[in-house]
C-alpha cells in the first residue's frame, strides 16, 4: 500500500461493483436505498422517458424517438413471435419490459462514475427466478401434468430414456443459474478489464496506447452490454415456448 501511494500508480477495478448506501454509514438492509437502487431507478426512467416521448406525437414521418421506440418495438415483437409463436406473443409485453431493462442497465453502466446493477449476481438471479418460476408455472397451468413431458425424450430408445430425462430435469433447474451468471459475469469482466487498462493511463510513456485501447475496450463493452440484453431475452423466450409451445421430443 505505501509503495502505491509513493508512486499514485493504484488500480482497484473491483471497487466500482462496491454496494453503498445512497445516504452515508455502513449497513446495509434490505430497505435500504443504495447506489444500486438508484441505478435501477435511473434505468426504469429512462425506459419510460423514451417510450413516452416517443409515442406522444405518433407521425406518419416518425422523429428519432418514435424511430428509436419504434425500432426495440418491432425488434423484441418479432424476436418473440419467431420464438415462441403466436401464442406466446401476448407475454410480449413482459418480455420487452425485460430486454429495456437489461439493455438501459447495461448501457448506463458505461457512463462515468455509473454503477452496473446488471454486473451484480443479486440482479440478475432475480430477475432470471422470476423467468424461470412464471414459465414453470405457465406450463403447469397452460399443460397440468403434462408439461413435465417436456423431461421425456420419446424418440430416444427406452433403455436410456429415464437418463435423458433425469439429465432434462437437472439442465432445467440449471437454467437460472447459468441465465443469471452469463449476464453478471460478462458486464463485471468487461468493466474490470477497462478499469485496469485505464489505470495505466497514469503512465506518461504509455498513455496514448493506453488511451487507444481503452476506446477500443470501450466500445467493445459498448458492444457486449447490446449482445448481452439481446441473449438474456432470447433465452427468455427459448424458456417460455417450453410453455406455450408443443414439446418435440
Amino acid at each position: 500500500m505505501s509503495e502505491e501511494a509513493s508512486t499514485g500508480f493504484q488500480i482497484h477495478p473491483m471497487d466500482q461493483f462496491i454496494v453503498k448506501p445512497l445516504f452515508g454509514g455502513d449497513h446495509i438492509a434490505w430497505y435500504t436505498v443504495t447506489n444500486v437502487t438508484m441505478w435501477m431507478a435511473i434505468a426504469v426512467l429512462v425506459i419510460a422517458a423514451l417510450l413516452m416521448l416517443g409515442t406522444r406525437r405518433r407521425a406518419i414521418v416518425p422523429s428519432r424517438s418514435q424511430s428509436v421506440a419504434e425500432l426495440l418495438y418491432g425488434f423484441i415483437y418479432n424476436m418473440v413471435e419467431e420464438v415462441t409463436g403466436h401464442d406466446g406473443v401476448k407475454y410480449f409485453p413482459y418480455v420487452m419490459t425485460l430486454f429495456l431493462f437489461v439493455l438501459f442497465s447495461n448501457l448506463l453502466g458505461l457512463l462515468p462514475m455509473a454503477f452496473t446493477t446488471t454486473s451484480h449476481v443479486a440482479v440478475t438471479v432475480v430477475l432470471a427466478l422470476m423467468v424461470f418460476l412464471g414459465v414453470t408455472v405457465l406450463g403447469f397451468a397452460r399443460k397440468g401434468v403434462g408439461f413435465l413431458g417436456m423431461f421425456w425424450v420419446s424418440s430416444a430408445p427406452l433403455a436410456i430414456r429415464p437418463i435423458l430425462a433425469l439429465i432434462e430435469i437437472i439442465s432445467y433447474f440449471v437454467r437460472p443459474v447459468s441465465h443469471s451468471i452469463r449476464l453478471a459475469g460478462n458486464m463485471m469482466a468487461g468493466h474490470a478489464v477497462v478499469k485496469v487498462i485505464a489505470g495505466f493511463a497514469t503512465l506518461v510513456v504509455a498513455s496514448p496506447v493506453v488511451i487507444g485501447a481503452v476506446a477500443a475496450l470501450y466500445g467493445l463493452e459498448l458492444l457486449v452490454a447490446v449482445v448481452q440484453a439481446y441473449v438474456f431475452t432470447i433465452l427468455t423466450c427459448v424458456y417460455l415456448r417450453d410453455a406455450v409451445g408443443d414439446a418435440q421430443h
